[in-house]
């Protein structure tokens, strides 16, 4: 796609004009692709050319697909092995793609097992190669920081202790910020509990119970098993499901009988955020939207069993929530696999639903770790935005280039 996205207002017209092929996967990459087009645009004055693979929210910033996000958007071991041939024909397209249209740098955004991929392959290429949202190798596999300083040109990332990582081994590393911290703060609407005829004073449980296909349908059954439960204990107790796009069924499936409400519309979705006493989530960084609302939480997650086996293998932290990974301790309650019990959860979110103190401790941390992941006073995006012309302008400057 050729958009005439330009960025800087202050950028002059006579500056080449930039252009970039970016490839973003799953919908969170879809969103921070979307923030960086529009932050792109505001950097150079609207003068920017756009290729690459994205989603509707890139889509809609004035990307046009070279093929659906939806095909390199994979997660778990066990998932990905049969759609590795599809994968693979994919692989080949952005490749070619980025041969034959020689951007002035590549941008790949989060989806490490396509993007990485093709970062390799691309090696040598003579085009700039630019990652945002480094991979968790804080987490497991810390080898992966040499492996993609051999193709890499720049990490961008989201949390404030992750360049060291990269720098180490040779890599160009900026923190940005995380995009939770660019998001506008929801405000629950006044008439948000009267549209879900919830009274003013009841308590509410906000569930969310992922995204992802899997993930619903091995999250859903115990989070409704804890929802009954729960319901039996306080009978003033209102229940919220966040239900992602194409998950209704599952999740009408696995609540049938129970008196909840379930909100498909995202600003509403939102407003819960806000709005709600005490969520029960899965984990991921839906925790940090609602760490940002100051919302006191459960988290729990289940994988496939292979890919939970291999996984144990290999991580290096104790906790799967970021918030409790950057604090070192266990902030927030989670629930792994074969403890994601429908007894224990009830028993955690119970804890949080009668004791306003032990409310407000988790909030008074989980908050501060949201200060935390702000990189100055500008927008992540534009953080990352300026970043990446830096580096376009570091590969046209031979000088610095060697200096590089």
């Amino acid at each position: 796609m050729h958009t005439g996205s330009s960025c800087s207002a202050a950028a002059s017209t006579t500056d080449p004009v930039p252009h970039l092929f970016l490839v973003a996967g799953e919908a969170s990459g879809d969103e921070l692709g979307a923030r960086l087009i529009r932050a792109l645009a505001a950097e150079t004055g609207e003068r920017l050319r756009l290729d690459g693979v994205g989603g509707p929210r890139m889509q809609d910033a004035g990307l046009t697909p070279l093929f659906p996000a939806d095909d390199i958007a994979l997660m778990g071991f066990a998932e990905v092995v049969p759609r590795i041939p599809r994968v693979l024909r994919r692989l080949r397209t952005a490749e070619t793609a980025v041969r034959r249209l020689r951007p002035d740098a590549v941008v790949t955004i989060d989806a490490p097992g396509f993007n990485f991929r093709l970062g390799a392959r691309l090696r040598g290429a003579g085009i700039p190669l630019i990652h945002y949202v480094a991979p968790t190798v804080w987490a497991w596999k810390p080898g992966r920081a040499r492996r993609v300083a051999r193709f890499l040109d720049r990490m961008l990332t989201l949390f404030p202790f992750e360049p060291p990582y990269f720098e180490q081994e040779g890599l160009p590393a900026t923190f940005v910020g995380h995009p939770v911290t660019e998001a506008p703060l929801p405000k629950p609407s006044e008439d948000l509990r009267r549209k879900c005829g919830i009274d003013a004073d009841a308590p509410v449980l906000l569930i969310l119970p992922g995204s992802r296909a899997g993930e619903v349908q091995r999250l859903a059954p115990p989070f409704a098993a804890c929802a009954r439960m729960l319901l039996q204990r306080r009978e003033a107790l209102r229940i919220v499901i966040g239900v992602a796009p194409g998950r209704s069924r599952q999740i009408e499936a696995a609540f049938a009988g129970l008196p909840v409400v379930l909100v498909a519309n995202e600003a509403e979705k939102q407003e819960w955020y806000a709005a709600a006493d005490v969520a029960l989530v899965a984990s991921g960084s839906v925790t940090l939207e609602l760490a940002r609302c100051r919302t006191a939480m459960v988290v729990a997650y289940r994988m496939a069993p292979l890919s939970w086996a291999i996984v144990r293998r290999m991580v290096t932290i104790d906790y799967a929530c970021l918030i409790n990974v950057m604090r070192g301790v266990e902030v927030i309650p989670e629930f792994l696999q074969q403890a994601c019990r429908p007894d224990r959860l009830a028993e955690a979110v119970d804890a949080l639903l009668r004791d306003p103190e032990t409310r407000a401790s988790q909030v008074a941390v989980t908050s501060a770790v949201i200060g935390e992941l702000r990189s100055g006073d500008l927008p992540p995006s534009r953080h990352a935005a300026r970043a990446i012309l830096a580096t376009l302008a570091s590969s046209r400057d031979p000088l610095k280039e060697s200096e590089r």
